[in-house]
């Protein structure tokens, strides 16, 4: 890959698109640090969320303001948009692609995404679409194992929670693929198991993995442990999100199985399923993480506008 226009999913990258991407990132840290730039001032990023949002809409917003570049949009696109009239996503996005040089979308539905870029003039990023994927997530997820453990080769990964509708395990785990000698645990209640296109995905690409319910055991040998929320929106039925509700947590009590130097990821927000005293272990980075896409998301901005990889 040479260029970076459309981020659509975590497949379009590679390792050393990844790694071009995180020396930009550090770069990106220091100039938010520092007062930020006045490179994109002529530019304007629309951001359009038809699902709610904190991290990934205002750091993408704060991420454009630092590159000197200015933004509009809404939060509730479902509401505050021609949607609410009938219009179809892809004539909004012709609309508003005539508006902005940069547009972020946040949609409902799996592959809204690929439908937005497939008639929009300008780069489109995908901030989720329904239960498919979350690439830039999975980008400062990956950024964060990388920055502070030194390397992503060689780690045993856990991920834990709601794996079916977890879009964010789903990029996360797309990425990891790039890497050599990983291994990653799927623990998730037996309604929420990991999809089948995810494992084969990494059955094609060599990555071992295995499928556990056992949370202690795998505390003993994982390096980091990316735990989720399990996300009562997603769920067919009051029922079937009971039976998936408060089964892994992480607390007090799993701490004490975790290696010394184990991080405890999270994509947030939670709902209990780490335990607030949690927060005070310095193996706990997931505040650290969530910064951390102020820093990726300057740098994926920085290569949309700018064309390149």
């Amino acid at each position: 890959m040479s260029t970076l226009y459309h981020v659509l999913g975590a497949k379009q990258f590679d390792r050393a698109v990844l790694d071009k991407l995180f020396i930009s990132a550090r770069e990106m840290e220091h100039v938010a640090k520092h007062a930020g730039t006045d490179r994109f001032t002529s530019k304007i990023m629309s951001t359009l969320f038809f699902e709610a949002s904190t991290r990934t809409r205002f750091s993408f917003e704060s991420a454009m303001h630092r590159l000197g570049g200015r933004v509009i949009g809404t939060e509730n696109a479902s509401q505050f948009s021609s949607t609410i009239k009938g219009e179809t996503l892809e004539d909004t996005i012709r609309i508003i692609s005539g508006y902005s040089d940069l547009i972020v979308l946040r949609h409902t539905e799996i592959g809204s995404a690929k439908r937005a870029a497939a008639v929009s003039s300008v780069p489109v990023i995908n901030a989720g679409d329904g239960s498919g994927e979350h690439p830039t997530q999975a980008l400062l997820d990956l950024y964060t194992i990388q920055k502070e453990f030194g390397r992503i080769d060689g780690l045993h990964i856990a991920m834990i929670g709601d794996l079916t509708y977890g879009r964010t395990v789903h990029s996360l785990s797309y990425l990891l693929a790039n890497y050599q000698n990983v291994h990653i645990y799927f623990i998730a209640p037996d309604n929420v198991v990991i999809p089948d296109s995810v494992k084969q995905y990494l059955d094609d690409k060599g990555i071992k993995y295995q499928e556990t319910t056992d949370l202690v055991e795998v505390a003993k040998v994982a390096d980091v442990f990316y735990q989720t929320r399990i996300q009562k929106e997603r769920f067919p039925s009051e029922e079937e999100y009971n039976k998936a509700a408060g089964k892994y947590i992480i607390d007090r009590h799993l701490l004490s199985f975790m290696k010394k130097e184990a991080m405890i990821l999270h994509p947030l927000p939670r709902a209990g399923e780490i335990a607030i005293e949690v927060d005070q272990d310095p193996r706990a980075a997931y505040f650290r993480q969530a910064q951390n896409g102020l820093y990726i998301r300057m740098a994926i901005i920085e290569k949309c506008l700018s064309g390149k990889a």
